[in-house]
């Protein structure tokens, strides 16, 4: 094995606080909202994740990249993270279809990345005293100038940040000959979301975020979808007025994390920027139509207000989380309406929540009959 010395870096977080690690070996300085994800695995999904875009990524997980990454395991064309912070960071990987290492892989994305911290007590720092901007610098900028450069960050609450992920023009997924046609609003869309429309029998057609209602309904669809994403859901005033309009027609959608959130804001129910944020793969639901658990993959620092919600007549909250009682899951009483606050296409995590999209192709069944 190689060993090499390795170039002291630095994480500042906004409220002055300093940790010290060494760089992996690509400089540079880079800012964003920091949060730690409990996932024991699906890095490389993690790190590809739209929804992730704009943050700084703590891994918990003792170590990173000891297998690899392949050209399979991803839900964007490029890393969406902004930085990575991690314990030990493996230089050397070992999988059968492993195709490259993560720092050549890092190297490719200029990702910036930092390892040797102690992430356990960067975990509980922020787990106790709330998600906020961090800096990490592996360049030698002096900590004076990145405080001076932090300040100037803008927090994630107001952020719109669909804009900077979201595809440029309409692309289509699938086999044109299918059974259903779906009008899918890229809010941050994961691959792995439009892989489950396509086993379903779905034809989807993939639109821009300032899409218009017109625009998605030019596709003639059998049902429309809402994406996941990044930032918070209130500057998305055009993807609100879509998702009235799909409302007024009573068409089949299904909105998931963000879109799950747009949905809630276009009737009204408010949103609100969470201490933490739910983000791995590991969180219990309970469905409280079944009363069965589920375990899901979770991605979000945002959240749908639940008194708002169960004041709301039309409105019935249909899933919550279980360890803080956050809205999970919610459907309207008169409409072919449903949402979740979670991840059921996985990528990484459990396939619990998978019969979501076949409830979906259900609604779509029975509003075409």
């Amino acid at each position: 094995m190689k060993y090499s010395n390795r170039n002291k870096a630095i994480l500042l977080l906004a409220d002055g606080t300093v940790f010290y690690g060494k760089s992996i070996g690509i400089e540079g300085t880079v800012f964003g909202e920091v949060c730690f994800n409990t996932g024991m695995t699906g890095y490389q999904e993690i790190f590809t994740d739209p929804s992730y875009f704009g943050q700084i990524m703590v891994a918990s997980n003792a170590h990173i990249g000891n297998y690899g990454t392949n050209e399979e395991d991803v839900e964007a064309d490029s890393v969406m993270i902004s930085g990575l912070v991690c314990k030990n960071f493996s230089f050397n990987h070992s999988r059968v279809n492993s195709t490259e290492g993560l720092k050549e892989y890092f190297e490719k994305n200029n990702l910036v990345t930092i390892s040797d911290v102690d992430t356990r007590a960067l975990v509980s720092y922020i787990r106790d005293n709330g998600a906020m901007n961090a800096a990490i610098s592996t360049d030698g900028t002096s900590l004076e100038d990145l405080k001076k450069q932090l300040a100037a960050v803008p927090n994630m609450d107001g952020l719109e940040l669909s804009s900077k992920v979201s595809t440029k023009e309409p692309y289509f997924v699938g086999n044109p000959e299918a059974k259903y046609k779906v009008s899918a609003l890229d809010l941050g869309i994961k691959k792995n979301i439009l892989r489950n429309l396509v086993q379903r029998d779905c034809y989807v057609k993939v639109f821009p975020y300032n899409s218009t209602y017109e625009d998605l309904k030019s596709f003639n669809p059998d049902g429309y979808f809402l994406s996941n994403g990044p930032g918070d859901p209130a500057p998305l005033t055009v993807a609100q007025e879509v998702a009235k309009k799909i409302l007024d027609e009573n068409q089949p959608v299904f909105g998931i994390c963000l879109g799950h959130q747009v949905l809630a804001l276009a009737n009204g129910i408010p949103t609100y920027k969470m201490f933490n944020g739910h983000r791995g793969i590991n969180h219990p639901v309970r469905n409280i139509l079944t009363g069965k658990g589920e375990i899901t993959s979770q991605n979000h620092g945002f959240a749908v207000a639940r008194e708002d919600l169960e004041k709301h007549p039309e409105f019935e909250l249909t899933h919550e989380h279980i360890n803080d009682g956050t809205v999970a899951g919610m459907r309207m009483k008169n409409k072919n309406c449903f949402s979740v606050q979670y991840h059921p296409e996985a990528s990484p995590g459990p396939h619990d929540a998978s019969y979501l999209f076949d409830q979906f192709i259900e609604n779509i069944e029975k509003a075409k009959n």
